[in-house]
């Protein structure tokens, strides 16, 4: 019998602002692994100092192995025309370039860097999505709130808002992706469409539509939704938006990213994030918040109706 380990490619798309929370990400990923895998993580990056490289290279051991690899030159031709809005940076894009930068590899995860992860992560990665060319949970913001609900179908062209997810918290089959030229029908949209609510997740979900399965949000639960149900396992929270417990008190779920935070080289500097966010910042926190509302909104009413009668949520 082979003592093989399984591999599993997890890949991430981070720079030296967001680095401090990958170490956290990585520290759910070693205290929940299993002894029958090789997790291979593999951080996409244009700007992150040699520091930080050295900080994150020391969870490379045991069965986690870390290697960093530097997109700047293949994102040189599209850069310009990539939109970001507020906070963003445009490493959210780099996740919609792995199946081909990676022809080795048939599937893989993506992960955000603002989770905590609870439970072994190659449970994600062993779910069965068939041909579809991604697993994913629906969007817990768009569930939430009747703007992005329209916004979803007219804008970005899903079939039903229940079946917009969440980009953050990926399957990737890979192998599928390069078959449909994903890369490139992706940068042909780029340059007939600007998605300015989700950016990179408007352009999934309107590409991978139809050839998405859906997958327990258990996998990607968001504070900001609020409300939840407590018999439901959690396996994955996911902090986005400004639902940032390194930001504010009270957030839901905060204290699973305070429990794995303590345990990184990292610690002290989140804490001091926290301590020195100012209200200023948080007072456009909020308009950001509300900004995006108006934004989807402004979006949607300029797509006609194609039902006589119109949208009910």
């Amino acid at each position: 019998m082979s003592n093989k380990k399984i591999e599993v490619p997890i890949f991430f798309a981070v720079d030296d602002g967001y680095v401090p929370f990958l170490a956290v990400t990585l520290e759910g990923i070693k205290k929940n692994a299993s002894d029958k895998y090789l997790y291979k993580v593999v951080v996409l990056y244009n700007n992150i100092s040699k520091f930080n490289i050295d900080r994150i290279n020391k969870y490379n051991k045991d069965n986690i192995s870390v290697e960093f690899l530097n997109v700047t030159n293949h994102m040189e031709k599209i850069s310009e025309k990539l939109y970001t809005r507020d906070y963003y940076s445009k490493s959210t894009y780099f996740r919609l370039f792995i199946a081909d930068l990676f022809p080795e590899y048939d599937k893989a995860l993506y992960l955000d860097s603002d989770i905590a992860i609870l439970t072994d992560i190659a449970e994600l990665y062993n779910i069965d999505i068939g041909d579809n060319l991604l697993g994913a949970t629906p969007d817990g913001v768009i569930q939430a709130y009747d703007t992005f609900k329209v916004y979803a179908e007219k804008v970005v062209g899903v079939n039903s808002y229940k079946n917009y997810f969440n980009a953050g918290i990926l399957i990737m089959n890979l192998k599928e992706l390069r078959k449909m030229d994903f890369q490139d029908k992706f940068v042909y949209l780029l340059g007939t469409i600007k998605f300015k609510v989700a950016q990179d997740q408007d352009y999934l979900n309107r590409i991978c539509k139809g050839r998405v399965k859906i997958i327990s949000d258990s996998w990607d639960k968001m504070p900001i939704q609020g409300l939840y149900d407590e018999n439901q396992k959690l396996n994955l929270i996911h902090y986005n938006l400004t639902a940032k417990p390194w930001h504010y008190d009270g957030i839901l779920f905060e204290d699973y990213f305070w429990d794995l935070a303590k345990n990184t080289e990292y610690y002290d500097h989140i804490l001091k994030l926290k301590e020195e966010y100012t209200e200023e910042e948080k007072q456009n926190d909020k308009e950001c918040w509300d900004n995006l509302q108006i934004l989807a909104k402004k979006e949607s009413d300029c797509v006609g109706f194609d039902s006589p009668n119109g949208f009910t949520f």
